[in-house]
C-alpha cells in the first residue's frame, strides 16, 4: 500500500506492508505458543499462513485441519475466502482493538461480511454441514474467548461418529425413536454387544484361577483408597471386576471410548450374580464414557460433555424442582469426577434391587456444576447450571445429590420428564451451546442471565 498525495490511500488497520505482516505474523506465532500451553485439551497448532491473494486462499483449503483461526487484519476482501471451506470444518475470527495493531476487520465486520446467528439459520445447521461463518464465531482482542470455542470445537469432533458399544442394544427413556436418531443425527457407531457373550465371558473367567486372584487383589486395593466405606459384602465388589474386565475387553475389540447396557435392573445382575454399578464408575474414572439403562436419549449429550469438558460424567435421574433445589440421583456416579482427585464414597447395595454394590458418592458442597437434559430425542437441548448444596441419603438411588439451579428455575417445572440428565463438574454450558448450534439443535440455556 502506497501512500498517495492529497487523496485518501489507505484504510484502517495497522497491517499495510510486508514489514508489519512479518511482525505480526511473529507475534501471532509468540501468542498461538502461549494458547497451546493453556489448552486443557488436546490442541495442535498448525504453521501460521500469510494469505494475500485468493490463489493463497485457495491453498490454505488443502490443508490437514479441522478449524481456521482467521486474524482479520486488512483486505477484507479475503475474509471469506479464508474461511473454513469444508462443511464439516469451522472458523474462528479474531480481531485487535487493543491487544495488538489495529485490524481492519475490527471495523468493518458485520452482516456485511457474516451473518447474524439465530434460530433460523442454526436450525440449517448438522452433523455433515456445521454452516456458515456468524458473528458468533468473532472474538475480539481475548484469548479466552477462542480457547473456549476451540474446546467446544474439540468437543464436537470427538463426538460426531463415535462408537459405543450397548450390552442388551440400544433404547431411549421414553422414546423409542432415540437409538435411531442417534445413528442418523450424530452419526452414532452403536455396536450391540449381547447377554449370552457376556454370560460366556463372565463363566469363563470364573474358572480363571488367575483371574480370581487377580481380583481379590484388586477388590483390596479399590476399598483401601482414602475415603472408602463398604456398606455390602465384599464379594459383590469382587465380582464386579469380572464385569469390569468384559467391558474393558470391550471396548478394547471394538476400538470403542463408551459403552453402555440394557436391562440393568434385572439381566445383569442375575448373569453377573452382583451388579454392574461398579465397573461403570471404575470405567469413567478411567476416561471412559459408561453409562447404565442404554438411554440414547441423553447418551448423545454425554459423549459431547466428556470430549468438551475432559472430565468424567454423571448420568443421573432428575426430579421436580422446588425452590430452585432439584436431587440429582443415580447408582453409578464416577469417584473421580475432576478427572483427578477421589471423592469419599460408600459403597451400598444397588437401591431398586437392595443387592450388589454401588458407589455413594458425596460431592463437594459449594462444588460448581452444568447438566443437559434432552428434550427427549427431539433437536432441544437444554442447559442448567448449579451449586452442589448436600449429600443426602434418601431412598433413591445411591449417589445422590440436592444441587442448588442457578438462573431461572422456575423453567425447569414445565420440563420436568422424569428424564436422565447428564452432569459434569463445572460449567461448559457456552461450549455446549456453541457446539449444539453447528448441528443445528435448539439450546435452551436456562441459566443464562447474561444482558
Amino acid at each position: 500500500m502506497s501512500r498517495r498525495e492529497k487523496t485518501s490511500w489507505r484504510s484502517w488497520s495497522e497491517i499495510v506492508n510486508e514489514e508489519a505482516a512479518a511482525e505480526e505474523m511473529q507475534r501471532i506465532a509468540g501468542e498461538l505458543k502461549a494458547l497451546s500451553a493453556e489448552a486443557d485439551f488436546p490442541l495442535e497448532i498448525l504453521p501460521t499462513a500469510k494469505v494475500t491473494t485468493r490463489e493463497q486462499a485457495v491453498n490454505v483449503q488443502k490443508g490437514e485441519f479441522d478449524v481456521v483461526l482467521l486474524y482479520a487484519a486488512s483486505n477484507a476482501s479475503l475474509f471469506q475466502p479464508c474461511c473454513a471451506a469444508d462443511p464439516q470444518r469451522d472458523t474462528v475470527v479474531f480481531v485487535r482493538h487493543k491487544s495488538g495493531p489495529t485490524y481492519y476487520g475490527y471495523e468493518c465486520l458485520g452482516v456485511r461480511h457474516f451473518q447474524a446467528p439465530s434460530p433460523e439459520l442454526w436450525s440449517k445447521n448438522s452433523a455433515d454441514n456445521h454452516g456458515e461463518v456468524t458473528l458468533d464465531d468473532v472474538v475480539v482482542d481475548d484469548y479466552d474467548d477462542v480457547l473456549w470455542r476451540l474446546r467446544s470445537l474439540h468437543g464436537l469432533q470427538n463426538f460426531v461418529g463415535q462408537r459405543v458399544v450397548a450390552l442388551g442394544g440400544p433404547m431411549g427413556k421414553w422414546d423409542s425413536k432415540a437409538p435411531d436418531v442417534a445413528r442418523q443425527r450424530y452419526k452414532l457407531d452403536i455396536v450391540d454387544a449381547s447377554y449370552d457373550d457376556l454370560a460366556a465371558r463372565l463363566k469363563a473367567l470364573a474358572a480363571d484361577k488367575r483371574f480370581q486372584q487377580q481380583s481379590a487383589a484388586w477388590t483390596d486395593r479399590c476399598l483401601a483408597v482414602p475415603g472408602t466405606r463398604l456398606e455390602t459384602k465384599k464379594e459383590f465388589v469382587h465380582r464386579a471386576f469380572a464385569l469390569y474386565a468384559v467391558f474393558r475387553q470391550w471396548l478394547r475389540d471394538y476400538e470403542a471410548p463408551a459403552i453402555t447396557f440394557n436391562q440393568c435392573m434385572g439381566t445383569i445382575l442375575s448373569v453377573s450374580n452382583t451388579t454392574a454399578c461398579m465397573p461403570l464408575s471404575w470405567l469413567n474414572d478411567e476416561g471412559f464414557i459408561a453409562l447404565c439403562e442404554s438411554d440414547f436419549v441423553v447418551v448423545p449429550a454425554g459423549i459431547l460433555l466428556h470430549y468438551i469438558s475432559g472430565k468424567p460424567v454423571f448420568m443421573h435421574n432428575s426430579t421436580f424442582p422446588h425452590k430452585a433445589i432439584v436431587t440429582c440421583a443415580h447408582c453409578t456416579a464416577p469417584r473421580r469426577m475432576d478427572g483427578k482427585r477421589y471423592e469419599p464414597v460408600r459403597i451400598m447395595t444397588h437401591y431398586e434391587s437392595d443387592f450388589g454394590a454401588a458407589p455413594k458418592v458425596e460431592m463437594p458442597i459449594g462444588q460448581q456444576v452444568c447438566a443437559i437434559s434432552p428434550e427427549y430425542s427431539t433437536t432441544r437441548w437444554v442447559g442448567i447450571k448449579a451449586v452442589v448444596r448436600d449429600n443426602p441419603c434418601f431412598a433413591i438411588c445411591r449417589s445422590q445429590q440436592d444441587v442448588e439451579i442457578q438462573g431461572k428455575w422456575r423453567r425447569l417445572i414445565p420440563e420436568a420428564r422424569d428424564s436422565h440428565w447428564m452432569m459434569v463438574y463445572g460449567d461448559y454450558l457456552r461450549e455446549i451451546g456453541y457446539a449444539a448450534h453447528k448441528i443445528g439443535l435448539t439450546w435452551d440455556n436456562i441459566s443464562d442471565v447474561e444482558v
